[in-house]
Formats: C-alpha cells, structure tokens, sequence
C-alpha cells in the first residue's frame, strides 16, 4: 500500500500528525502507549534472561554475548528471538505494539522477528550506521522495527539516532572492500552523512522508536555503567513479501497479526541490495559490525 492509501483508513493509536510525520520523515517517537503493568512485566522478565545469561560462555541460539562476558559481569548483547523465549514477549509483540504497526502499515500486518539488544558501557555497545532492509529485502518499504526503551534513555546511555528524510533516499552498500558482509556503511560513507539531520529519540522506560527499514540510523556508545535493553520488533505491511532467506526464524515469523493474508503482493519499483545467504544462520549486528563473522553475497 502507498502512504496515501494508509493514511485513508481510520487509526488504532496514532494521531493523524504522528502518521503523517512517520511518512515525511521516515522515524517516530510514541510516548504513553504501553501501561506500567506491561512494562514492569517486560522488565521483570528481561532480568530474568540476564541473570540466565551469566551461566553462558559463548554465544548460541538466544544469547549473543561480548567478549568480556562472564557471570561476574554480564555482558549480554541481544537476547535473539524474545517472541519464542517468554509468552510475556510475543503478547507484547502481539499487542499495542501491532496496532501501532498497522496505523503505519495498513490494515494486514505480518510480523517478521524481534531482538533485545544492551548497551553495557562497553566496547562493543556502539552499533554502527546502517540501513535495517539490506539484512531482509521485501518486494516493497512498508517494513518497519518498533522499540520500547526498558529503562530511562538519555544521550547518556546512547539512544537510537536516525537520519531525518533518509528513507527516501538511496540504500548503501553494506558490504566492505574484499565482498564481506558488515551490516553497516563504510567508514567513507559513513563520514559524509550528514549530523545536521540526525536525531536522537530519548525518553523514559516506555518510549517506542519507529524507523522505517530504509531509514539511516545508529546508536552511540554508553557512557552510563546501567544497562540500557531496547526491545525491538519488526513488522512489514501483508503486501511486502520477502525474497531472501530469514535471518532468523522462529514458530511466530510471517504470522499475521493484524488484518488477513492477502493475494498480491505490491512490488516497489526502487532496488534493494541482497544480504548473504542466512539459511545456513545468522549471529547478531554485533558480531557482523565487529568483523567476528565473515559472510560473502550468495551466489544463488
């Protein structure tokens, strides 16, 4: 569907500015939308997989770890797929939080993955510029990740800054020199974006981040020693099918969540880079941006 088309059909959540403003400018900010009860359940529960985490000395399947990490001191990049590893986790991804998404996407939503990624105030917390739809090209843009801030998030404790208008601008390469996936820009790309236009979405535990999958973004480095957990999921509108391998997949990828299935498949003319070939696995935007994994286009 075109923004047009969406923005025609009756909101759930959202103001007609906030829909409007996520379509100019490719990101949003949603204060007050999840109740204290359900944020202190998200909260409770994360805590929970971090203390589990200390027990593990390398990464697997649900725990993407730092280098650094150890029982003493926990350094838990992501928690992969939160949907499948606690019901608290997938009824939130399931609840205002898809409303939210079919407001931005049109009626027929479909849930693609979701990650809890730290920040540790440690070396590896910086999440380097990139562009989210290189990692799993759909037939169209309507494909967008929604945050919820677990904690208070200052420019302290390093909160997402995106690029204003960036969506409707070229994708970059994500790939380095000698072909090897990176998931981020190269520091000759990343020197010419423009820090006029970037801002930083902070707020108290709560607070939701929208960015479109084609909007340019990042997040600095922690200067707090409190961990800051960002719970992301990502969504795309029912008519934006995927044509690549999924990073990730879990029992919930591609369930529709809001709307039904649909017949026909809405293709957007613009071109999308294509990811490695992730049916063999995939580790974290960690391990990619810090060089821990070395994977080359597919040749199929």
């Amino acid at each position: 569907m075109t923004p047009d088309k969406i923005l025609e059909g009756l909101p759930k959540i959202l103001t007609k500015d906030q829909r409007e403003h996520y379509f100019e400018h490719g990101f949003l900010c949603v204060e007050d939308a999840i109740s204290d009860k359900e944020l202190e359940a998200l909260r409770n529960v994360t805590r929970q997989f971090v203390e589990k985490s200390k027990s593990v000395s390398r990464s697997d399947d649900r725990y993407d770890i730092g280098e650094d990490h150890c029982a003493d001191n926990p350094v838990l990049r992501r928690l992969k797929s939160p949907d499948t590893a606690s019901e608290i986790f997938w009824q939130f991804s399931n609840g205002v939080v898809a409303d939210i998404a079919s407001d931005l996407l049109g009626p027929n939503v479909t849930f693609h993955h979701s990650k809890l990624n730290f920040k540790w105030f440690d070396k590896s917390d910086k999440v380097k510029w990139h562009q989210d739809i290189q990692f799993f090209p759909h037939t169209n843009y309507n494909v967008i990740t929604i945050g919820c801030y677990l904690e208070d998030t200052t420019m302290e404790n390093g909160p997402l800054g995106v690029v204003r208008g960036s969506h409707k601008e070229d994708l970059f390469d994500q790939y380095d020199s000698e072909g090897n996936w990176t998931g981020m820009l190269s520091d000759e790309d990343a020197a010419k974006v423009d820090l006029q236009r970037v801002e930083y979405i902070t707020g108290k535990a709560g607070t939701l981040t929208i960015h479109n999958a084609r909007t340019l973004h990042y997040s600095p480095s922690s200067k707090s020693v409190k961990p800051r957990p960002l719970l992301l999921n990502c969504y795309s509108s029912s008519d934006a099918k995927p044509y690549t391998a999924h990073p990730m997949p879990t029992v919930n990828t591609y369930k529709v969540v809001r709307g039904e299935p649909v017949k026909w498949a809405h293709h957007d003319p613009r071109p999308c880079q294509i990811p490695p070939d992730w049916s063999g696995g995939y580790t974290s935007i960690y391990a990619a941006q810090a060089g821990e994994d070395k994977a080359t286009v597919s040749s199929t």
